[in-house]
């Protein structure tokens, strides 16, 4: 059988997530098609080595170990399946891809970014940095789940926009991803003006709509991030979802442990050590008011030192 023929029936005796699928279609026909016509048996160890070789020259690290990944995974299969004696993907650390540093704004930088990306989307960009909510969860927010006076948001599902432009609902990202998170007190007024500004009528109203009344796209709302960090100064590898690693800096700042922004960010561990560790509504209602106290300071102190320095006008008077 020809690896190409296996490897889309391995892909589609699969349940993935959407986007997962279209990871994969992507790496096939963009990255592993120097197997495509090859039989499972034709893919040696020697002839892995030398795809890998040529991945890494001509497009980096991440993106090889993603492919090689695939690969690997596709070929143990076949292994399962007796179609070939031994997995030919045996290069030590090949899938391993080092993840990037990640950026974090100052306080001060996420509410320039919120003013310079625009009223409509304002909010989207504190839920991402606060919330901290995945830019997908957004997507699937309806009024029904926001609860205004509790100040709290129901993250109940994942609308991810896939490669052809059309988005599918689906399950979060992991059981975990299913929660409800508790906001800062200093977000009440921009969610109220958002849901009564912006948000589509209806329990199932969609909280976040296009200028058309349509879903936001990822192409509309790329281009108006992309504006706004450009207004704000922030350097261009600085992505909308490194919002989310602000969120975790700051709760973690304001005296959240681990275990409480895994729950607050919707992210699941299988480390024994977190097994023991717990963090319910009441301490969730804590995070937030620690997260609000180190918000508000913060703005304070860049409001003090900016009325301390002198204008222009003062220099020129000499005082």
């Amino acid at each position: 059988m020809s690896f190409r023929a296996y490897a889309e029936k391995w892909v589609e005796e699969r349940e993935l997530a959407p986007l997962t699928q279209d990871l994969y279609r992507y790496l096939l026909d963009k990255h592993l098609f120097a197997f495509a016509d090859l039989n499972l048996d034709e893919i040696t160890a020697p002839r892995v080595r030398e795809w890998r070789a040529e991945r890494l020259r001509l497009t980096g690290k991440t993106i090889t170990a993603k492919a090689y990944r695939l690969l690997k995974a596709i070929m143990e299969t076949a292994v399962d399946d007796e179609l070939i004696t031994r997995n030919p993907c045996r290069i030590k650390g090949a899938g391993k891809e080092k993840a990037a540093e990640r950026r974090i704004a100052t306080v001060g930088q996420v509410d320039a970014l919120a003013d310079a990306v625009g009223m409509r989307w304002r909010l989207m960009v504190y839920l991402g940095a606060y919330g901290p909510l995945r830019p997908e969860e957004l997507a699937g927010l309806r009024r029904r789940d926001v609860d205004l006076d509790h100040l709290r948001l129901r993250v109940r599902l994942a609308e991810p926009e896939r490669m052809n432009g059309r988005r599918v609902q689906g399950d979060t990202k992991s059981e975990a991803g299913t929660r409800t998170v508790i906001l800062p007190a200093f977000l009440r007024r921009e969610l109220r003006w958002h849901l009564e500004s912006y948000a589509e009528p209806g329990p199932d109203g969609l909280l976040f709509v296009g200028e058309k009344g349509a879903p936001f796209r990822r192409s509309t709302f790329g281009r108006k991030w992309r504006k706004a960090r450009e207004i704000v100064g922030m350097p261009e590898g600085f992505r909308f979802y490194d919002l989310r690693h602000t969120g975790h800096t700051l709760s973690t700042r304001s005296g959240a442990t681990l275990k409480d922004t895994m729950v607050r960010a919707g992210q699941s561990s299988e480390k024994a050590a977190l097994i023991y560790q717990h963090s319910d509504e009441e301490r969730q209602e804590e995070v937030a008011a620690g997260l609000d106290a180190t918000v508000r300071k913060a703005r304070e102190e860049a409001a003090r030192k900016a009325a301390q320095t002198p204008s222009g006008t003062d220099l020129a008077r000499g005082q």
